[in-house]
């Protein structure tokens, strides 16, 4: 059975969307494929970091515009999770 990041994506730096964008991408995919369930949790920033090979700030401004653009929330101490985008879309 395939993990769900077997192979190493790249970043395409000259690309008009900024490397955090392309990996919040990879993750809405990700999502709205189903491979990350609702109320699971999505992959950590130190697994971002390897996976693509970017910084710790592009990995948490990945997170950060996720959770800007309402698919996952973060639980303090515990991690960030994919959000339920069915139904109210009220906070």
């Amino acid at each position: 059975m395939s993990t769900l990041y077997d192979m190493s994506p790249t970043i395409d730096y000259d690309a008009p969307t900024p490397p955090y964008q392309q990996i919040a991408a990879e993750i809405i995919r990700d999502i709205e494929s189903g491979k990350l369930a609702v109320d699971r949790p999505i992959p950590s920033e130190s697994t971002l970091i390897q996976r693509w090979g970017v910084a710790r700030d592009t990995a948490r401004r990945a997170v950060r515009h996720l959770r800007e653009l309402g698919f996952v929330y973060t639980v303090p101490q515990r991690g960030t999770y994919v959000r339920d985008r069915t139904g109210s879309e009220t906070e």
